[in-house]
């Protein structure tokens, strides 16, 4: 299915659609439908674009410091191929992650993408969506007779970038047709409406990132607000989709239960009734790594994000840094508050897990 990339969206009050500064294509890209398309609305929007050999020669983004860069990166699509198809493993969530795109405009302080992508924040799109779906439909026969689940948001927030690539549509397609096949993705955009038409089949979920109010207002620039999410999960509810919340990161503030617990009575009080069939929520505790800490000091110097090692749990961490959480008490706290409030105002909801 492909977006609508006629016109540039209507600048009004309400969060508005992404669209990038600069744009780089990959040369093997407009081999494909989807690089020719969106290299024509780049010539027709007045979009600055450019050829690249490789993202990885990207050197001339304009900027006089290392700060100005990452702001114009967060602004620059680079549009190419994904070449790598052996998928990454994504537990909890899911089994795999399918890798439809890399990095995100928004600014969330607390991300790890901040530390993943390093030096190289700007948003890649994959044009050859066919591979990628011919290798989720390998992963799901080496499973077989197992439901095998595939995360989409592992590496960017491809909602965010739906209006440009249409990749989601053709994956939620895809997967309604695997019966043993099943998509997830979480997002802090609210741009669902070309969504809601999909012959899904209930084997996409999707999850919306939520938050107390201090969260989304201190850490989150540059995504949707809180009251566009749930009108959109109220949208995706109604639509049929298997719907789920994941409040990340948790985190401990001055006020944080009259925070969480207000988080949850407006979900409750403003979602459709829909919305409390088959319900998830996920829980993760805010963490980070001294890498991070150092990035994120760098970029966003006013922060207010807690980042006191003294304060904190050292954990092994998957990729090889100690990371830190919260001490087994305050975790065990935030765990039991917020448990006891979702099941409150969702008795039938489900827990999925709390990291």
């Amino acid at each position: 299915m492909s977006p609508n990339l006629t016109e540039r969206p209507r600048q009004d009050r309400a969060t508005k659609l992404f669209v990038p500064e600069l744009v780089y294509f990959e040369p093997d890209a407009l081999n494909y439908p989807m690089g020719r398309r969106i290299e024509a609305w780049a010539i027709r929007e007045g979009i600055p674009h450019r050829m690249t050999t490789s993202h990885n020669r990207i050197t001339d983004l304009p900027g006089n410091s290392e700060t100005e860069q990452y702001k114009i990166a967060k602004r620059t699509l680079v549009v190419g191929l994904r070449k790598t198809l052996k998928f990454d493993t994504s537990k909890p969530s899911a089994e795999y992650a399918i890798p439809l795109a890399t990095g995100c405009m928004g600014h969330c302080h607390y991300c790890y993408l901040q530390t993943t992508l390093g030096a190289k924040p700007y948003i890649r799109v994959y044009v050859n969506v066919d591979d990628i779906l011919a290798a989720a439909q390998g992963y799901i026969e080496a499973r077989s007779p197992e439901i095998t689940r595939f995360e989409a948001a592992c590496t960017s927030d491809p909602l965010g970038l739906e209006h440009i690539t249409g990749s989601l549509a053709e994956t939620i397609a895809f997967m309604a047709r695997q019966p043993l096949g099943r998509l997830r993705f979480v997002t802090k955009f609210h741009h669902v409406d070309s969504l809601l038409g999909i012959a899904h089949g209930g084997h996409t979920r999707i999850r919306f990132s939520v938050n107390a109010d201090y969260v989304i207002r201190n850490f989150e620039p540059s995504t949707s607000r809180f009251a566009e999410r749930i009108e959109a999960a109220g949208k995706i509810a109604v639509a049929g989709y298997p719907l789920g919340f994941i409040i990340a990161p948790i985190i401990w503030f001055d006020g944080w239960q009259d925070g969480y617990a207000e988080l949850l009575t407006r979900l409750a009080a403003e979602l459709p009734p829909e919305a409390g069939r088959d319900l998830t929520f996920e829980l993760i505790q805010h963490r980070f790594t001294k890498t991070a800490k150092t990035i994120i000091e760098k970029r966003y110097p006013k922060t207010k994000l807690e980042m006191d090692e003294e304060k904190r749990k050292k954990k092994w961490g998957r990729w090889g840094q100690n990371k830190y959480v919260y001490p087994d008490e305050q975790a065990e706290a935030l765990r039991m508050f917020l448990s006891e409030r979702i099941f409150e105002a969702f008795p039938e909801a489900r827990i999925e897990y709390f990291t």
